[in-house]
């Protein structure tokens, strides 16, 4: 027998959770790239490299939180969301141009992004995600 007070997440809840953590996984693929390549080429900055290494993990993190939360139907998610896909998006149109110029990265980088914010601010999913009215706020 169901219990009547569990709430089911929607399934664009979900689909948004999944393509954080995606991410989420990417970036820690690429965190342990940059990780072998500091332990076997030499940078001209150590300094540097494990700075790039620690900030790459960090937002290997904090997309994993942000995915964990989403599902949990925080509100505070957006914010985090948002700020993400848009340096994404940043990196991604940044990708086109230049010397060494890789619209495929590029590609990559922004086609999720966009299906992320679009998913972001559909109804379904602030309405799983929109904080709960308490009798102080009205």
């Amino acid at each position: 027998m169901s219990e009547p007070n569990v709430r089911r997440r929607p399934a664009l809840l979900i689909l948004l959770a999944a393509l954080i953590y995606l991410e989420s996984a990417a970036l820690a693929v690429i965190s342990v790239v940059l990780l072998i390549d500091l332990l076997t080429q030499r940078p001209d900055s150590y300094a540097s490299g494990v700075a790039i290494l620690i900030l790459a993990l960090l937002a290997t993190a904090w997309l994993a939180v942000m995915a964990t939360h989403a599902l949990l139907g925080r509100a505070w998610i957006r914010g985090g969301t948002v700020t993400w896909q848009v340096l994404q998006i940043a990196i991604g149109i940044g990708s086109f141009g230049g010397l060494f110029s890789r619209p495929d990265i590029g590609w990559v980088l922004i086609i999720p992004a966009v299906v992320v914010l679009v998913l972001l601010f559909t109804p379904t999913v602030i309405r799983a995600t929109k904080r709960p009215e308490s009798p102080a706020d009205e």
